[in-house]
């Protein structure tokens, strides 16, 4: 299937789409075929080898803990915080891991855990650097199934000699669609022929697999678990785990706001969208329910900026709740259309490409949501997308320890910022520019091919080496 909306936007667990919910999607979807193969009750033992960027940062990213509620056979989208909780301390107590178990299924049980993963950080595999192999062997020791899966960003996996296949598919599906695009070019054509928006282009292609009331529903379901996930986070305070002894600041925040701010005004937007943020990115960072937006570790910059889009965007203040919900399916639209111009044409993973392709992605696709639902034309909103990402070209991924907290949480409220000023400025202007954003996109991906490996997810440079973690 053609990259979509909700593809972009999808529900997972904290602190990392590309390290927690891919991992666990892969172990998940490895665990169902030795099921579905009929092979399963043969399984005797197990191995999971972890390479490059997955091996390097996998605790502080939650990696090995999600494989295993994968390996259970537990999804991302479906699991709930208090199950995590659960499963975790009953293989920590027990020891046992039940292989294709989650819920009422029986499983096979397996004395396995976090330590008997096999950790190859300086080993990376020739499609990308997030490698994972699970191998299951019989009670004689002779291997039973084996695969090897790719966590490439944003939750997506790719499997190991399906890359092609995968490619085509992907192509052949976006041939199907009435208005298909891998450029922002193509995307602007095809609003100038239709005279749609950007937003509204997306919706036509989207409609190829669900009704436009669907689309609806799920697109408002996606903001609401961006709200209760703001809403959960501002009841938890105290320190986030992993031991850089990082404390949660969003409900501090919030209680000086509702004191200084009452009524909403104007000069206190920034104050409220670095909250909306911050909230959103301790709660990822503490393994919560939150929504890749693209990715985990950049998933507070669109709820930052739709928060102001709702709030202090001119006229909102008369909005009525159909209004409120109209803004939020058009900006999450175009947001999406945008994302999927970094999946067609470069990559949302910090692993590949460094934190460029995360909040860098996230904050141009934040803009583009903006301007549109601010009046803007085509050409505005894929202004309003360059700036943001011109300036943030270069972005590293070093994060401390190897926790998605230092310097990830202060990022998204500081790129959210940039994706409102971007919108602001790309609306003072007629749409004409200088760089497209296809020429920004493209300078990202080199940008990322010519990174040093030490910036991009592996804790070998940047901030990950020069600050003590503990």
């Amino acid at each position: 299937m053609a990259v979509g909306v909700f593809d972009l936007f999808s529900i997972g667990l904290g602190p990392s789409s590309s390290h927690t919910v891919g991992p666990m999607r892969a172990a998940a979807l490895f665990a169902e075929e030795l099921k579905s193969a009929g092979v399963l009750e043969g399984v005797a033992s197990l191995r999971v080898d972890l390479y490059g960027s997955l091996a390097a940062t996998g605790h502080g990213h939650g990696t090995m803990t999600a494989i295993l509620l994968g390996l259970e056979g537990y999804h991302p989208e479906l699991i709930q915080p208090d199950e995590v909780e659960a499963r975790l301390a009953s293989i920590a107590e027990t020891g046992i891991l039940q292989l294709a178990g989650a819920g009422a299924e029986k499983g096979v049980p397996l004395p396995y855990g976090v330590a008997d993963m096999v950790l190859r950080p300086l080993t990376v595999l020739p499609r990308h650097t997030n490698g994972m192999t699970f191998t299951v062997f019989d009670a004689a020791g002779s291997e039973v199934r084996k695969a090897t899966f790719f966590s490439v960003g944003g939750g997506f996996i790719v499997r190991e000699g399906e890359e092609d296949a995968a490619q085509q598919e992907l192509e052949e599906s976006k041939d199907e669609l009435p208005m298909p695009f891998r450029t922002a070019a193509e995307l602007l054509k095809h609003c100038q022929n239709t005279s749609l928006s950007i937003s509204e282009v997306m919706m036509v292609n989207e409609e190829e697999s669900r009704s436009a009331g669907e689309i609806r529903e799920g697109l408002l379901h996606i903001y609401s678990v961006m709200e209760a996930c703001v809403e959960t986070s501002l009841k938890r305070e105290g320190l986030l785990p992993g031991g850089l002894k990082v404390r949660r600041r969003a409900p501090d925040w919030h209680e000086r706001l509702l004191k200084e701010d009452k009524d909403r005004d104007p000069k206190y937007w920034q104050e409220w969208v670095n909250l909306i943020a911050l909230a959103v990115n301790e709660e990822n960072a503490s393994g919560g329910r939150v929504v890749t937006a693209p990715t985990n570790g950049a998933a507070g910059i669109i709820p930052a900026v739709l928060y102001y889009a709702l709030h202090f965007a001119p006229g909102m203040d008369q909005a009525t709740q159909e209004d409120r919900d109209d803004v939020v399916v058009k900006f999450l639209l175009t947001a999406g259309a945008v994302g999927v111009l970094y999946k067609e044409q470069a990559s949302i993973s910090g692993a590949e490409v460094g934190c460029q392709g995360e909040v860098g992605s996230a904050s141009s696709m934040a803009a583009a949501g903006l301007a549109e639902v601010m009046g803007g034309t085509p050409a505005q909103v894929e202004n309003a997308a360059e700036i943001a990402m011109e300036h943030n070209l270069g972005l590293t991924c070093d994060p401390i320890g190897g926790l998605v907290q230092v310097p990830c949480i202060e990022r998204n409220a500081i790129a959210a910022a940039k994706a409102i000023n971007a919108a602001k400025m790309a609306l003072w202007g007629d749409g004409s520019h200088r760089v497209s954003l296809d020429e920004v996109i493209v300078t990202m991906r080199e940008t990322g091919k010519d990174m040093s490996s030490k910036y991009k997810e592996t804790a070998m440079g940047g901030l990950a080496v020069n600050v003590v973690a503990c």
